[in-house]
């Protein structure tokens, strides 16, 4: 295997990337670039994988779950599991530099939730599994004049589906493959369309580094959206676990339903940060500024949405005006920069637009919404005068741009809180007794207090409403993956 590659390197050590289907890397007869956003330059090629790639995937996923070990045998899975993290903690500084360079996201990213995070959450599906009851005793129970003893037994759900987004592909990759694998699962992951590379780099070490038997796990990459319907709706895949937007994930549960599959998504949010009038305004505004902005906004359960008394708006407003003319904002290669680029054109445009509707309806532009160049960069941007109803509070925006809605007590932030079809998660600010009677009465799966921070492998991550179903991560995120078998049998001579 050739080097991962590093940002430095020239792009033509990336065209090679390949697909892994049923233990081999192969290619594909034609490819599409990926680009380096921060720079809108070709970064490298990804293979073009058809409806075929994804059929001979399934298909290897299918046998190697019905006719393989892996379902059943678990010192197998910890050995697997502890060689694929001790591969994803080699190969480290190499798939951060890919990171950096294909996702945009920054040095200090990496570090978290974009690579180093996402390696722990091998490591702690590894270790629970050593651990996880999967099976219960129920006891007896008296039936017909005999004793029938019972238990559980929790088995692997199957074949899975795993399709991820752009934003944080490690993360999302590995949150899906870690607990899957652990479960006994065969994964065929497909890659996001514009960031292929990174993923199919986990393939290459998947590969060479493991044993994983081959057909347990298959990565593809494709920019053709028909690939990603033929995994949903092939009668050989049993579960299908989706990240990304809320209008797709209604189109794959609907696509699932066909088959009756197990469907977990994690979707959109449009989450709000409530800042309470007895907050310590100035830590509040620096978390509502600089969360809004990580990763250039493009975060599901980031809190675009800023609830402020009225009592005091433009105080606040100020504040978080301040905190963002202090993103260092640019080559995300550079340790200092904070906030990089956006995904690509397409995605700056959308923005872009959105922020520009908004000022028509009404909404006051602060600071920001401006493009620059080069690269797919967007200025961290703050509009006030929002309407609670218009689309810049309604739609997700995956930018760096933050809405401030005012408020009149407790109870109307709680209403405009939950004002949303989304839930995934939400944050507040103030005394400590206040800020959690508001905190448990709005409607989301994940929520910060005084900027506590609830992620990490250990941790469910998911939400309410149309924000998912399911959780990621944590013991729920193993059991997301595993069936339930009950099982009974007569206790031999042993009348009731």
């Amino acid at each position: 295997m050739h080097s991962l590659g590093t940002a430095e390197t020239a792009a033509d050590e990336r065209v090679d990337r390949r697909l892994l289907i049923n233990g081999e890397l192969v290619g594909a007869d034609t490819t599409y670039p990926s680009l380096n956003p921060a720079t809108g330059e070709v970064l490298g090629h990804a293979p073009e994988a058809g409806v075929e790639h994804a059929r001979a995937a399934v298909a290897a996923a299918r046998e190697a779950f019905d006719a393989g070990a892996w379902a059943t045998d678990t010192e197998l899975r910890v050995r697997c599991l502890d060689q694929l993290h001790r591969a994803l903690v080699e190969h480290r500084d190499e798939l951060a530099a890919l990171t950096i360079a294909e996702v945009g996201a920054t040095p200090a990213l990496t570090q978290g939730a974009q690579l180093d995070q996402p390696i722990a959450i091998v490591r702690y599906y590894a270790d629970l599994l050593k651990t996880y009851p999967l099976t219960e005793d129920l006891g007896n129970v008296e039936s017909r004049g005999m004793l029938h003893h019972r238990w559980v037994e929790k088995e692997a759900a199957g074949v899975v589906a795993a399709i991820i987004a752009y934003n944080y592909p490690n993360q999302l990759a590995l949150a899906k493959l870690g607990p899957a694998l652990a479960a006994g699962c065969t994964v065929v992951l497909k890659a996001a369309p514009d960031t292929p590379l990174v993923t199919l780099a986990l393939g290459e070490l998947i590969a060479n580094h493991t044993d994983i038997p081959a057909g347990v796990v298959n990565v593809i990459s494709s920019s053709d959206p028909a690939v990603g319907a033929a995994l949903t709706t092939d009668p050989d895949v049993d579960m299908v676990t989706f990240t990304g937007s809320t209008p797709t994930g209604r189109a794959i549960m609907a696509a699932a339903s066909g088959t009756l599959k197990r469907v977990f998504l994690e979707l959109g949010g449009k989450s709000a940060a409530i800042i309470l009038d007895d907050a310590d305004f100035a830590m509040a505004a620096v978390f509502a500024a600089f969360s809004m902005v990580t990763h250039a906004g493009q975060g599901c359960a980031l809190t675009s949405r800023l609830l402020v008394p009225n009592s005091h708006h433009d105080e606040i407003v100020e504040l978080v005006k301040t905190n963002f003319s202090h993103v260092r904002y640019g080559d995300p290669t550079d340790p200092t920069t904070y906030m990089g680029p956006l995904i690509s054109a397409r995605q700056r445009d959308k923005v872009d637009a959105m922020v520009q509707r908004a000022v028509a309806a009404g909404a006051t532009l602060v600071t920001g919404g401006e493009k620059v160049d080069p690269g797919f960069f967007y200025t961290p941007t703050l509009l006030t005068g929002v309407d609670p109803d218009s689309e810049i509070a309604q739609e997700e925006v995956f930018g760096p741009v933050l809405t401030v809605i005012g408020y009149d007590d407790d109870d109307d932030a709680v209403r405009i809180a939950n004002n949303s079809i989304y839930g995934l998660s939400g944050a507040v600010f103030g005394s400590q007794d206040r800020a959690l009677a508001v905190a448990r009465r709005i409607r989301t799966g994940t929520f910060s207090i005084n900027g506590g921070n609830y992620f990490s492998p250990d941790a469910p991550f998911g939400g309410y409403k149309q924000s998912g179903i399911g959780r990621e991560m944590g013991v729920s995120g193993l059991e997301e993956f595993l069936e339930s078998k009950t099982l009974a049998m007569p206790v031999a001579g042993a009348p009731a």
